[in-house]
């Protein structure tokens, strides 16, 4: 917790705080407060409200479901499973396959042809290989 809600929520701290300022503005800052604390209720309270709305819908259309024999599992069950890429659910490409080989450092390794071209192969077109030369 901050310093400020620290103060805020104690009210010895709160008093020694406020001591010193103008009445004035302690009136000021207290309609502040109201207004933040009305906003903040309706705000609570309009989510209560739909969401009672909500469960009443539901409610309703269970019952509905039951009245014509169908059970509101069997809805769930056989519903198709929706993929969502912001769940992660997208499938991963697959690597692709190495197009060029080549020495670095006494190891040989391999580049697929994507992205930037590794410093020992660019030495070596430089000194005017091709990179065809470095085909697998």
């Amino acid at each position: 917790m901050n310093e400020f809600l620290k103060t805020l929520l104690n009210i010895r701290s709160l008093r020694v705080a406020l001591r010193e300022l103008p009445f004035e503005q302690l009136e000021e800052a207290k309609e502040k407060f109201e207004q933040v604390s009305t906003e903040r209720f309706e705000s609570t309270e309009k989510e209560r409200t739909e969401q009672a709305e909500h469960q009443r819908k539901l409610a309703e259309f269970s019952e509905l479901l039951k009245q014509a024999g169908v059970d509101p599992r069997d809805l769930v069950s056989h519903a198709a499973p929706v993929l969502s890429a912001k769940a992660g659910n997208k499938a991963k490409r697959a690597p692709r396959p190495a197009k060029y080989k080549y020495q670095e450092d006494g190891q040989e390794k391999t580049w697929t042809g994507q992205g930037r071209m590794p410093k020992a192969i660019a030495a070596q077109v430089e000194q005017g290989k091709s990179l065809d030369d470095f085909l697998i």
